[in-house]
């Protein structure tokens, strides 16, 4: 494992869920962190409940989907820390509908906070990191994004975009000295995941996902996937022809449904 090369962190979609558990994680191994969201009394909880952490938590409320206000917290969040040597970008949501119920509004709003938010957020943070020829960021997206699944095609196709995003920019950011890290959960008990009508495999809980994730970032690998086993099941789906990967979805879900 590598050593830590970071002691400032800003980490957009602090709120809730990976992105909240996170924030705490790194508060507690001494990192002092910025922590964004839309919501600003969610935030406040969060600072409250990392209080007695080695590292501070600060609270930066603004709304990802809004480029120039992502812009202008970057500049708070370098105000407040004097250089942030770790970017994360977890702000995301998550509407199931399939096909009967499929709205263009609803996709645009998905991909206005999943896709377009972490796009806001590199581009905000890519230039100071690219400059001094150093700095992480990492970008969460999901093994959701690996193939599509049942009532996932707004937020499966952002999850691809971002891991197609992902791999593009690597080959400059490693040029340039910054590392870039793509994050791929699978289910985490978060609110969003509670929105789901189905048993779902290998859950982990919050306070897991960020022990696994904070150990992703002090290694040197370019994707970050937690729990493995799961994680492991969705690659090998992506080496399936397609009628046998259907095959095998429409078995899985309709197994699922009935647990």
């Amino acid at each position: 494992m590598a050593e830590r090369r970071f002691s400032k962190a800003w980490v957009v979609g602090a709120s809730t869920g990976i992105g909240r558990a996170l924030t705490l994680e790194l508060a507690k191994r001494g990192v002092d962190v910025v922590a964004s969201a839309r919501g600003a009394a969610a935030l406040a909880e969060v600072v409250a409940a990392g209080t007695t952490s080695r590292g501070s938590i600060r609270a930066l409320p603004f709304d990802v989907t809004d480029n120039n206000a992502t812009g202008a917290a970057h500049r708070d969040a370098v105000t407040l820390l004097g250089q942030i040597d770790l970017c994360v970008s977890c702000a995301g949501t998550y509407t199931p509908f399939g096909a009967q119920d499929f709205s263009a509004e609803t996709f645009r709003r998905i991909v206005e906070v999943n896709l377009m938010g972490s796009v806001h957020v590199l581009e905000a943070a890519m230039p100071d990191m690219i400059a001094r020829g150093s700095g992480q960021i990492a970008v969460v997206s999901s093994v959701a994004g690996y193939r599509g699944l049942p009532a996932a095609s707004a937020y499966g196709a952002t999850k691809a975009a971002l891991i197609n995003m992902c791999e593009s920019l690597k080959f400059d950011l490693d040029r340039a000295g910054v590392k870039l890290q793509l994050v791929n959960p699978g289910f985490v008990e978060t609110p969003l995941t509670a929105r789901n009508d189905f048993k779902m495999p290998f859950l982990m809980k919050a306070d897991a996902a960020a022990r696994a994730f904070y150990r992703g970032l002090l290694s040197d690998k370019f994707e970050i996937t937690f729990p493995k086993r799961f994680a492991w099941q969705l690659k090998f789906l992506r080496c399936l022809p397609y009628a046998a990967y259907f095959a095998l979805v429409r078995r899985s879900t309709k197994r699922l449904a009935k647990t």
